[in-house]
This record gives C-alpha cells, sequence and structure tokens, in this order.
C-alpha cells in the first residue's frame, strides 16, 4: 500500500470516530447517563478498526491476516463493551463524568462535547495500531502473527478474570464498605486496566518487521492507552472516588498494593 493509501484510510478512520462519538454525545445528552460513552467508544473503536482491518489494498480482497486482526478486533470490542454496558444499566450515571460535569457547570453539554471528540482523536493512533498490523507486508501468516493471538486472548482472559473477581467480591453484603483485594487484586490495585493494555500489545507484535516501517506506528497504540488508563481517565479519577468512598481502608490498600503492574505485596 502506498503513503497515499495510508493517509486516506487514516483520514477515513478519523472522522468515522469524531461521528461516531458525536452520536455518544448525544446517547450521553438525552439519557442523562454519560456511562453509555465507554460503552459507544469501545464498540467504535472496534467498529472502526476492523473495518480499517479489511480496508482494501490496492483493490486487492482481504488477506487472512487481516481478516484475523478485523476478528482479534471484534472479540476485543464485543467483550468489553458488552462488559460495560451491563455495567452501565446498573446506574444512574458514570460518576467520573459526572463530577466532569458538576465542574463544567452550565457549559457542560458544550465541553462534555469537546471532550468526546478530544476521545475521538485521541483513539486515532489506537485504529491505526489495528490497520497497520493488518496490512503487514508479508502473505502468509507467520510466528509472530499467532503469537499476537496468544497475547490478546491473554489481555482478555486476564481482564475477564479480574471483572469477575470484583463482581462477586461486591454481590456478597458481608462486603459492603471494604476493598476487594482477593485474587489479582491482591497483585494490583487495578488488574482490569493491567490486561487491558496488554490487549494493546497484540498489534506490536503483529506489526513489527523489517520490512514494515510503518508498524513503527502499533506503537503508539499501548504508550497511549498506559497513559491514559494510568494517567488521564482511568486510574486517577477512579481512585479519588474510592477515596471518598473508603477512605483510610482505601489508602492502607493503595500503602500495600502495587498501582498497575501485577508485583507481590509490600509489608
Amino acid at each position: 500500500m502506498t503513503v497515499i493509501g495510508y493517509l486516506q484510510a487514516l483520514l477515513a478512520m478519523a472522522l468515522a470516530l469524531s461521528v461516531l462519538m458525536a452520536m455518544a454525545w448525544v446517547v450521553q445528552q438525552r439519557s442523562g447517563n454519560s456511562g453509555w460513552v465507554d460503552t459507544i467508544w469501545t464498540f467504535s473503536v472496534g467498529l472502526v478498526g476492523a473495518l480499517g482491518a479489511i480496508w482494501p489494498a490496492a483493490g486487492a480482497m482481504p488477506n487472512v491476516r487481516q481478516w484475523l486482526v478485523a476478528g482479534l478486533v471484534a472479540v476485543w470490542s464485543l467483550r468489553l463493551g458488552s462488559h460495560v454496558a451491563v455495567r452501565s444499566r446498573g446506574i444512574a450515571d458514570d460518576p467520573r463524568y459526572a463530577e466532569y460535569a458538576r465542574q463544567w457547570g452550565a457549559d457542560a453539554p458544550r465541553r462534555m462535547f469537546l471532550f468526546l471528540q478530544q476521545q475521538a482523536w485521541g483513539s486515532i493512533p489506537l485504529v491505526f495500531a489495528m490497520f497497520v498490523a493488518a496490512h503487514a507486508p508479508a502473505s502468509e501468516l507467520r510466528l509472530q502473527d499467532y503469537l499476537g493471538i496468544l497475547v490478546l486472548f491473554t489481555g482478555i482472559a486476564g481482564e475477564a478474570l479480574a471483572d469477575a473477581q470484583l463482581k462477586a467480591f461486591r454481590s456478597d453484603p458481608t462486603n459492603k464498605g471494604k476493598v476487594c483485594d482477593a485474587g489479582l487484586w491482591r497483585w494490583s490495585r487495578h488488574p482490569n486496566y493491567f490486561f487491558e493494555w496488554v490487549c494493546w500489545l497484540s498489534y506490536p507484535v503483529i506489526a513489527l518487521s523489517p520490512d514494515n516501517p510503518w508498524g513503527l506506528a502499533s506503537l503508539l497504540a499501548p504508550a497511549l492507552m498506559y497513559w491514559f488508563l494510568v494517567h488521564v481517565t482511568g486510574i486517577p479519577p477512579l481512585e479519588q472516588q474510592m477515596l471518598q468512598s473508603r477512605g483510610a481502608r482505601y489508602r492502607d490498600y493503595q500503602a500495600r498494593t502495587s498501582k498497575f503492574f501485577p508485583l507481590p505485596r509490600s509489608r
């Protein structure tokens, strides 16, 4: 694929993400539940990423790797999107976005629209990593393609296990007001975020090769996702909320448990 072809695909994916997140804003405004924003974002990235993966190269039909990457993207999106959708149905509003709206005051609708457009444009490197991985030059599947499958399914399995352990902990009435530190949550304060990040390592594994100079762009996906999860929209607002609701119990949990990467506990 030529440079022009890559740039055309990049522009198309960027516009699609912008439109889809504008639709997320409409849903959020009409429903009053900003929890649906994350659901729509997940399905939007999955849809755009999968379509980008099977984007025809020089008019040729999609090859086996393109279909493989599209399938990986779809599995990730459906698993995470359905989980977030079920969670969103059970809440009146997402506390993180609700706090933003409180800070923005009367300007909240406009600020929310701009915020979601920032999410759309910030997601461009993510879908481009999928695109680059799918369009690697080699015509046949290689060992690293199978390794990429293993990495993605490891991330999905780990995230699903962490979500299930947290759900089981919260469903026990005796744990009300307590902090989950069982299973994977003994090793990391956010094992679900960690394994979500692992999923994004699969695309560089597939894309990086000496014959694919565009493969370097795929490294932006795990780097950007780490920054989002650890420093922006993931851990900081969630931990602030947990400190407000759990107080000293959560501070004690912070002191003895790794923030992101699973590590042995501190004494």
